[in-house]
C-alpha cells in the first residue's frame, strides 16, 4: 500500500489463525497484533510527512471495533516512543446523546482524572490517536459536521461541530484518526476526511470459516458437511465472514446432527437457518419456563430490533428501553441464550450479537400478532411493510433489504407454526396480503414495482411458500434474468415454475453456474415444460454446460413445450448450437429462430438447418443465421432446402461469408418458382459489383421478394447501376431496399433517381452512410415527379451540405408521397435548416417524420419550428444530436 496515495484501498483480515470459542458466543478480545497495520500509525515513522486518517470499513461483526481498540493499546504501549502517547475512544452512539461542551470535556468524559492533564496532552497533537467508532451510527442533522467548524478545544460547541472540526482537520490537525464504519456510510465520510487510507476488514476468509467449523464439531465429517451446506447458500456464506454468524450456524446444525436430523433444508434459506437457531435456543428451556412466559420478552426484543434497524442503531441504553416501554427483565431470556449481550463499557447498554440477528428479529416484529395497545406510540420510527420494501427506503438504509428478505421468509405457514409452538405467540398471516399489496403489474411484466426482478425472485424463494409465489407471479408474462450464482439459479427455477402465464423469458448465464453432471439441474430444469404458455425463449451471452444444454433441449422437444420464438446468441460451448438445431427438427410450433455467435465455420450447422427446413412439420417463418461460413456444397444443400420449404418468409444471413458459387446458388433459389421468401438480408456478406448481376436477374424473376438489405457491401456505382436495371422491370415487386454503407456516390444517385422516376414499386429506400453529397440534387428531381412512390427516404450521415437544402426544400413542396425523411448527422447549418423549415411552413404535405441535426437553434429557428408545428400538426421533427441515435429507417427484419 502506498502510504499517502489518496483514497487508498487495502483489504485486511484480522482473523488469520484466530478461532473463537464455539459454544459461548465467543466475543473475546483479540490480542493478536497487526504489525502491517500498526506500522502505518507509529508517530515516529519518518515517512509520515503529514497526519494520517485511517478508515476501517466492513460489514457488521467482522471486528472493526476490536482492531481499533487493539490499535489504541499498541499506540499507548509503544516502547520506542520518547514520550508517552495518548489515545482517546469516541463512540458515535454515545456522542448522539451528548450536549454542548468543549472538546477537552468531550474526550475526558470517561476519565475525569484526565481533566488536569488534558491541556498538556493536547499541546502534543502528533502523539495523539483518536478512535471514532461506528461512524455509520452517528445521528446528526444534515450539514452539521461541516457547519461552524472550530479549532479551539476550549470553546463550548455542539458535539457535531466538535466532531466535524476533528474530521476536517481544523481541531488538532496533527493528530492521527482511526474511524470505523460500515460500508453504507463510506460515501458521506469521503466528503469529510482528507486523503484517508481505507482498509477493509474482511473478517473470516473461507479458510478461516472452514477451520472454525472443524474446531466447533468433534467429528470432522460433520464439520465438513455443515460447512458445505453453508457454502451452498451464497447469502449465508457471505454473512459467515462475521464470526458470530459462524457460531450461529455451527450451533444450530450441530444440534440437528446430534438429534439425527438432516440439516440440508435448514440451510436452504437464510430465514430457515436463523429461525431454527432461535427456536432451538429456547426448546430446551420449555420445562423450566413455559412458552407463554416467552411471549412478552419476544415482542419486546422484536420491537427493540425493529426500532434499531429503522433508526440505524445497534446499541441500546436505558433511555432507549424507557422510550420503547421495554423492561430490562424482558431481555433476560435473550441475554441468557447469547442472542443479546451487555456492553462491557456501559452496564445498562445492550446489543444483538450480530446485525443479522437484529434484522431477523426486526422481521419478526412484522409477523407477530400484536394488539395496538401493546406497542402504543412506541413504533413511531418503524415503517410499514410498504416502506420496508420501497427502493428509496432501502437506499437510505441498506439494512432494510435483509429485513425484507426475512419478512418474506417468515410468511411461510410451517415456519409460523414453529414460532407459535416455541414461543406461544400467534403469527399473523396478514403479512402475506401486505406483501402482495406492494406489487404493481403494468402489462403483467413486473410482479413488484418497488423491487427489481432478481430481488423479487430472491424474496419469493426465501418464503418457500407456494401459495404466496403463485399469487405474486400470477400475472407475470415476461421476465429477464441474469444468473450470476448457483443460488440465483435455484431462486429463479423455484419461482418460474409457478409462472403459469409466462410467455417470454430472457436468460443470461454467467460463468461456472452450470457445471457438468450437476445433479441439481434435473430438478431445476422443468421451467419450460411446466409453463404451457411460454412461447419465447431468449438465451444470450451465456456460459452453459453440455449437461444443461442437453436438459434444455429435452424440454424443448417435450410435447407440452409450445415455443414459437427462440434466440440463441453468443453461448458456449460452441456445439450447443448443433444440439439446439437437433431439438428444433420437426418442432411444429417454432416460427422464429435466431442463431448468432460461435457458428462461424461449423460444418454441421447448415446441414442441421437443412433438416429443419425440409421437415414436413416445419413451420419456420423467420430465420436469422449470423456469421455463418461453409463450403459451396453446404450452401448448395441449404439452397435446395429453401426450394423445398414453403413456410420460410424471412431470411437473415448477416455477416455470413459466401463463396461466389454460394451467391449464384442463392440467386438461383430466388428465381425458383417454389421460393416463398419475402424478406432477405445479405448485410455485410462481402458482396461486390460482380454479385449484382445475379441479384438483378433474380429480382426480375422473383415476384414474392418485397424487402432486400444489402447494407455494408462494397457495391459501388457499378453495382447500383446493375441493381437499378433489374428493379426497373415491372415484374419486380421489391418495396424496401437498404443500401447503407455501400460506397454510393453522386454518380450512383443518377441511376437511383432514374429508377424512382419510373414505375418502380420501391417505397422505402435507405442510403445512410453513403458519400452522396451533391448527388442529392438527382434524388430531388425524382421526388418532384408525381409518379414517385417513395414513402421513406434515409439519408443519415450522407455528407449533405447547406448548399443542397434549396433543392430538397423545393422537392418537399412538390412531393405527394414522402412520409419519413431522415437527415440525421448531416451538417446542414443554420441556413440549410431554415430553408427546409420555411418550405414545410408553406405546405401541409404528407411528411409525418423528419429528423434534422440542429446544433444550436437560434431564435429564428425556434420560431420556425413552432410555426411548422402549427401549420402541420401531424409532422414530428426530431432534432436529435446524439451520435448514437439510430436511423429512422429501422431494420426491416426486426
Amino acid at each position: 500500500v502506498k502510504r499517502r496515495e489518496r483514497n487508498t484501498m487495502e483489504k485486511f483480515s484480522i482473523w488469520k489463525n484466530t478461532l473463537w470459542p464455539g459454544d459461548d458466543g465467543g466475543f473475546h478480545n483479540i490480542t493478536q497484533r497487526s504489525p502491517k497495520l500498526i506500522s502505518y500509525l507509529k508517530p515516529q515513522t519518518s515517512i509520515q510527512s503529514m497526519p494520517l486518517t485511517v478508515v476501517l470499513h466492513g460489514p457488521a461483526g467482522v471486528g472493526k471495533t476490536t482492531v481499533a481498540k487493539q490499535l489504541m493499546l499498541d499506540w499507548t504501549q509503544d516502547d520506542q516512543a520518547e514520550t508517552s502517547n495518548s489515545a482517546f475512544y469516541l463512540s458515535c452512539k454515545d456522542l448522539n446523546h451528548k450536549g454542548t461542551c468543549t472538546f477537552a470535556e468531550l474526550i475526558s468524559a470517561n476519565g475525569p482524572d484526565l481533566q488536569d492533564a488534558i491541556p498538556g496532552i493536547l499541546t502534543q497533537a502528533r502523539k495523539i490517536l483518536f478512535v471514532i467508532d461506528g461512524f455509520d451510527e452517528l445521528r446528526v442533522p444534515s450539514g452539521a459536521l461541516i457547519h461552524d467548524i472550530c479549532g479551539d478545544w476550549r470553546k463550548h460547541k455542539p458535539v457535531p461541530v466538535l466532531l466535524g472540526s476533528l474530521l476536517k482537520r481544523k481541531m488538532l490537525p496533527r493528530s492521527t484518526l482511526v474511524i470505523t464504519t460500515r460500508p453504507g456510510a463510506l460515501r458521506g465520510l469521503r466528503l469529510l476526511v482528507e486523503q484517508p487510507l481505507f482498509i477493509e476488514i474482511e473478517g473470516f476468509l473461507e479458510l478461516d470459516r472452514k477451520a472454525y467449523f472443524l474446531k466447533h464439531f468433534e467429528e470432522e465429517t460433520q464439520a465438513l458437511r455443515a460447512f458445505e451446506l453453508m457454502k451452498e447458500n451464497a447469502a449465508l456464506f457471505h454473512m459467515g465472514s462475521a464470526p458470530a454468524v459462524c457460531w450461529i450456524v455451527c450451533t444450530c446444525l450441530k444440534r440437528q446432527m446430534e438429534r439425527g436430523e438432516d440439516p440440508a433444508s435448514t440451510c436452504r434459506t437464510t430465514t430457515s437457518l436463523f429461525l431454527r437457531f432461535l427456536c432451538s435456543q429456547f426448546t430446551a428451556a420449555r420445562s423450566s419456563c413455559p412458552r407463554d412466559c416467552l411471549q412478552a420478552p419476544l415482542k419486546s426484543v422484536c420491537l427493540l430490533a425493529a426500532e434499531g434497524i429503522w433508526t440505524q442503531t445497534s446499541v441500546f441504553d436505558g433511555e432507549d428501553l424507557r422510550r420503547l416501554g421495554v423492561q430490562e427483565s424482558a431481555l433476560r431470556p435473550f441475554l441468557d441464550k447469547n442472542i443479546l449481550r451487555k456492553s462491557k463499557d456501559c452496564e445498562a447498554c445492550y446489543s444483538f450479537i450480530h446485525l443479522s440477528v437484529q434484522q431477523f428479529l426486526a422481521a419478526m416484529f412484522y409477523v407477530l400478532e400484536t394488539e395496538k395497545e401493546d406497542v402504543g406510540g412506541h413504533r413511531c420510527h418503524i415503517g410499514d411493510v410498504q416502506k420496508l420494501l420501497s427502493k428509496e427506503g432501502r437506499l437510505k438504509n441498506p439494512s432494510l433489504t435483509q429485513v425484507g428478505y426475512f419478512v418474506f421468509g417468515l410468511s411461510n405457514k410451517e415456519r409460523a407454526t414453529e414460532l407459535e409452538t416455541t414461543f406461544g405467540c400467534l403469527v399473523s398471516m396478514e403479512v402475506k396480503q401486505q406483501l402482495l399489496k406492494c406489487r404493481s403489474m403494468p402489462q403483467g411484466k413486473k410482479p413488484f414495482s418497488t423491487m427489481d426482478a432478481k430481488e423479487v425472485l430472491c424474496c419469493l424463494y426465501e418464503s418457500q411458500e407456494e401459495e404466496l409465489v403463485d399469487e405474486a407471479v400470477a400475472a407475470v408474462t415476461e421476465i429477464s434474468i441474469h444468473l450470476t450464482s448457483t443460488l440465483e439459479m435455484m431462486q429463479s427455477s423455484f419461482c418460474l415454475k409457478h409462472c403459469q402465464n409466462l410467455q417470454k423469458i430472457s436468460l443470461q448465464v454467467g460463468k461456472r453456474i452450470f457445471l457438468e453432471n450437476d445433479t441439481t439441474l434435473k430438478s431445476d430444469a422443468q421451467v419450460e415444460s411446466s409453463n404451457k404458455n411460454l412461447n419465447f425463449l431468449d438465451v444470450r451471452e451465456s456460459f452453459l454446460s453440455q449437461s444443461s444444454v442437453r436438459i434444455l433441449c429435452e424440454q424443448i422437444t417435450h410435447a407440452t413445450c409450445h415455443l414459437q420464438k427462440v434466440v440463441i446468441k453468443n453461448v458456449s460451448p460452441a456445439d450447443a448450437y448443433r444440439d439446439f438445431c437437433l431439438a428444433f427438427i420437426g418442432k411444429k410450433t417454432l416460427t422464429h429462430l435466431v442463431l448468432e455467435g460461435s457458428v462461424h465455420g461449423d460444418e454441421m450447422l447448415l446441414l442441421l438447418l437443412c433438416e429443419i427446413l425440409k421437415h414436413p412439420r416445419c413451420n419456420l417463418q423467420y430465420l436469422k443465421l449470423g456469421s455463418c461460413s461453409d463450403t459451396p456444397q453446404r450452401w448448395a444443400d441449404f439452397s435446395s432446402a429453401l426450394k423445398i420449404n414453403q413456410s420460410l418468409k424471412c431470411l437473415d444471413l448477416t455477416a455470413s461469408e459466401f463463396p461466389d458459387e454460394g451467391v449464384k446458388l442463392l440467386c438461383s433459389t430466388l428465381r425458383h418458382p417454389m421460393c416463398f421468401l419475402q424478406k432477405l438480408s445479405l448485410e455485410n456478406c462481402h458482396l461486390t459489383e460482380a454479385c449484382c448481376e445475379e441479384l438483378s436477374s433474380a429480382l426480375i424473376v422473383n415476384q414474392r421478394l418485397t424487402h432486400l438489405c444489402l447494407a455494408k457491401n462494397n457495391l459501388g456505382v457499378g453495382g447500383v447501376k446493375i441493381l437499378c436495371e433489374g428493379l426497373s422491370y415491372p415484374e419486380c415487386q421489391l418495396q424496401t431496399l437498404v443500401l447503407c454503407h455501400c460506397n454510393i456516390n453522386r454518380h450512383g444517385c443518377k441511376y437511383i433517381s432514374k429508377l424512382l422516376q419510373g414505375d418502380s414499386s420501391l417505397t422505402d429506400l435507405d442510403l445512410g452512410f453513403n458519400p452522396i453529397a451533391t448527388g442529392l440534387c438527382f434524388l430531388c428531381e425524382a421526388l418532384k415527379k408525381p409518379n414517385c412512390n417513395l414513402k421513406c427516404l434515409g439519408l443519415w450521415g450522407c455528407s449533405i451540405t447547406p448548399f443542397s437544402c434549396q433543392d430538397l426544400a423545393s422537392a418537399l413542396i412538390s412531393n405527394q408521397s414522402l412520409e419519413t425523411l431522415d437527415l440525421g448527422q448531416n451538417i446542414l447549418g443554420q441556413s440549410g435548416v431554415m430553408v427546409l423549415l420555411e418550405a414545410l411552413k408553406q405546405k401541409n404535405g404528407p411528411l409525418r417524420t423528419l429528423r434534422l441535426k440542429i446544433d444550436k437553434p437560434t431564435v429564428e429557428i425556434q420560431k420556425l419550428l413552432k410555426d411548422v408545428k402549427e401549420s402541420s400538426p401531424q409532422l414530428t421533427i426530431e432534432c436529435n444530436n446524439a451520435r448514437t441515435a439510430r436511423p429512422l429507417c429501422c431494420h426491416f427484419l426486426s
